[in-house]
Formats: C-alpha cells, structure tokens, sequence
C-alpha cells in the first residue's frame, strides 16, 4: 500500500469513533474556505485553489508548490485539504524516513498512474529541506514534466534549504505565523462543534488568553494544550476550563504578560536596560519571560540589533554582527530553537564593553541640521560628472586621498556652518579606545597637523 497522507482505515475508525484522533486532527479544515489564517494564499485564482480544481487545467493549471513557514502555520493542514478536495492520486512521503528509492518509486507509480488511468498524481513531501541535494536532484524530472505535481512543505529558507533547480520550478508559498485572534478564532469552534468538544466544557477568557500564550503561533501546540486542559477539566466533573486546571493539564505558569499592553513595553524595556548594564542574567530573565509569553522572535531580533548599535557601538564592532546573524537565524528557524540563538545574542550583548557614542553622535549631527546649520557643500566636494560642472568650480582643488602619504589629504569636508564641530566622542572603552585615537589622529592630520601615519 503506496504512503497515504490518512489512510482509509483511519478515517473510518475516526467515523465512528471521533475521539481516536487527537483534537488536532479532528479539527484540520475539510475545504480550504475552513482553514485559520494564510488568507494571502488563498484568494480566488491562487495556485492551492487551482490545485484543488478551483482554477481550471490546461496552461494556467495547477503548478508545485513550496510551503515555507514555522511550524503549526498549516503547512500539513493545506495538504490534507488537498487530499480530499482532489481526485488526483494523492502520495505522501517524510522526507525524514524516505530517500531516492521512495521517491522513485513514487514517481514510477505516477507515470503508469498517468498513462493507464489518466490520473494525475499530487506528492506531499514533508520536511522537504532534510533532503540532500542529490534527494532534491531525484525530484527534477518528475516536477519538469509534471509527472507529479509537488507539495512540499520547509520550516527552513528554501533559499538555503532547496536546490535552484527544484526551486524555480515551483512557487514558492510563505505562509505567516498565525495571529492571536485566527488561534482564538480556532479555539472557540473547537470547542463548539461536535468533531471538536461539543461544548461539553466551557473555555473562560483568561484560559484562552493562557492558551495563546502557550501556543506562540502554532495552531497545533493551542489544539493539544486545549484538548489536555478539557481532558482534566472533565476528569474532575468540571464544566469549564479553569485557569488553574489548564495551568495543571499542561505544566506551564500563565506569565503575566500583554503584548498589546504595558507589560509588552515593561519587559521589553528592562531586557534592554539589563542589557545596557551588563547584567547577563537580569537580562536572561526578561529574555524568557518575553519567549515564554509568546513573543514574536523577529521583534526581540530587531530590539537587539538596536541596542548592539545604540549600547555598543564601536566599543565591540561584532556586536551588531552577532545580533544580526541572529535576526537571520530566527527567521530561518523560528521557535523553540530560536530561544536559543536569541539567549546567545542576549548573552553576548550583554557581556560586551559598552559604547553610547554612535547614537551621541548621529543625534549631535541631527540637533544641528534641525537648527539649519546645513551649509553648501564645499565646491571641491560637488559632483563632476555632468557636463558643466568644470564650469561652475566644481571639483576644483579636490585632493585624492589614495595620492596622498597616509591616505588622508589636508582638507575640508564639512560645510562652513559647521567646520570644527565634533560629533563623534568616541569612549575609551574596549575596541573604542582604539577608534578614540585614530578619530585624534585623523582629526590632525586633516587640519594640516601630525605625521603621515593613522595607525
């Protein structure tokens, strides 16, 4: 029996008998209109309605897709439906457990399927991104000639994840972490219709606020935590779903936190200010507390880049690379590995010397264009390359740093309003101290001053 993404056994025990299959599975959308979220993906005429036979055939038919996002967005939600919405041959394959051989198989089975049963074939691949390259090479053929029509489903950047080949040949699908209000919207007809909970308990609104919480934008992680709170609930002969009984069913605090409100602000503010004081483990704390309570990654990604520029600066220049990689990291694998990456930035910001002077100097400069002290550019200084400009004085006088000892030529850069203003007061703090005398250095040097050397 060729790998089916539910078999039909399963299907006819959960027929009779619902509660067999997880909360989860038993609240996976039947027809694309049911599905949470993604919505920019699921506009008339989009390639998974063509997919599914609501776009027609022939040349503007269905194509391969990617399906790229963190896990629990509905990336296995999109194919089952799919699966049932098709009359194509429907084949799964994990690309965890399958390999070249599996792949062929499937692809051999696609070809009769086509040429005796005019039945097209739809493969789901899971995990497309496990696959080697050679693995990824074994799908080209089919996925040229439309021997299969591929699903494949990344939580990794297809751009690093995916062969070029197999990646041109597909559109590539980005589906986004789900919001509050698509999980709290699929929470409510959970536990509403009949194939969920049937009402059988009541979900108060501080428990499904715990529940949110938990699940950080994954649909399946609120579904289980819902289905082991009800559990306990009814367990206990309770027709409701208690905070505290949802706190006990899934072993997790609720963390006092509103990412609308002031805590989002509060504890935000004091990661950075923690960071700023050097204090790694104050800064650790507030780090979970934000990770716990379902904070986006990429908003703490971006607040660290901010403080490696507005805390750090010059005084370790690798601290702005080391919270960029990170940003670009997270995006790249989302949570829960990404609390990792993020606590090692947070670490490294934290311990690293500490310099205000790039945003001391940036704000100096910007106070004295705010008051108009922003002259003409010198003349030596303006663009020559039109024609006229020699006419006009243009470039005249201009000395080339590169034909120079040293490298720096005795001249003015700054307009008259502003000559001999000093922005930059680098500290003398780590790498900075260093920076602090070359700026002494250059600074003589373009008056006319000092050797040749910067050092």
């Amino acid at each position: 029996m060729e790998p089916d993404l539910f078999t039909a056994a399963a299907e006819e025990r959960q027929e009779r008998d619902p509660s067999a299959s997880p909360l989860a599975v038993r609240m996976r959308p039947r027809v694309l209109d049911e599905v949470v979220g993604q919505q920019h993906l699921l506009r008339p005429g989009s390639p998974l309605r063509r997919l599914v036979g609501e776009g027609g055939a022939g040349p503007a038919g269905s194509s391969s897709v990617l399906l790229w996002g963190p896990p629990g967005t509905g990336k296995t939600t999109l194919a089952y439906v799919v699966s049932k919405a098709t009359d194509k041959r429907f084949v799964e394959l994990s690309a965890i457990t399958a390999g070249v051989k599996e792949v062929r198989a499937v692809i051999e089975g696609a070809r009769r399927s086509s040429g005796a049963y005019s039945k097209d074939t739809v493969l789901f691949l899971d995990e497309i991104h496990r696959f080697s390259k050679a693995q990824q090479d074994s799908l080209l053929p089919a996925v040229e000639n439309r021997w299969v029509t591929l699903i494949a489903a990344t939580t990794e950047n297809p751009y690093f994840s995916i062969i070029s080949p197999l990646l041109s040949r597909s559109l590539l699908l980005t589906l986004e972490p789900l919001t509050d209000e698509d999980l709290r919207a699929l929470l409510r007809r959970a536990v509403s219709e009949e194939r969920g909970l049937g009402a059988a308990v009541a979900l108060p609104k501080d428990a499904e606020d715990h529940l949110l919480r938990i699940a950080g934008g994954d649909a399946r992680r609120a579904l289980t935590a819902l289905e082991a709170g009800a559990g306990s609930a009814l367990a206990k002969g309770e027709s409701e779903i208690s905070l505290a009984t949802l706190e006990e069913a899934v072993d997790r605090a609720a963390v006092k936190y509103d990412r609308d409100g002031d805590q989002h602000y509060d504890v935000t503010s004091a990661l950075i200010k923690s960071i700023r004081g050097s204090d790694a483990d104050a800064a650790m704390h507030y780090l979970a507390r934000m990770v716990e309570a379902g904070e986006d990654p990429r908003f703490i990604a971006r607040r660290l880049m901010i403080s490696a520029s507005e805390d750090i600066g010059l005084a370790d220049p690798t601290a702005l690379q080391t919270a960029v990689s990170a940003a670009q990291a997270v995006a790249m694998v989302g949570f829960p590995e990404a609390r990792i990456i993020l606590a090692q930035a947070t670490l490294a910001l934290a311990l690293a010397p500490k310099s205000n002077a790039a945003i001391r100097a940036i704000d100096a400069a910007l106070t004295d264009v705010r008051a108009g002290l922003a002259g003409a550019v010198p003349s030596h200084l303006r663009d020559t390359h039109y024609k006229g400009a020699q006419k006009l004085g243009h470039g005249e006088g201009y000395q080339y740093p590169h034909d120079v000892p040293g490298g720096i030529a005795a001249q003015r850069y700054a307009p008259t309003e502003v000559h001999g203003r000093r922005y930059y007061e680098p500290t003398r703090y780590g790498a900075e101290a260093r920076y602090a005398e070359v700026a002494e250095r250059v600074r003589a040097r373009l008056r006319g001053e000092g050797g040749e050397s910067t050092g």
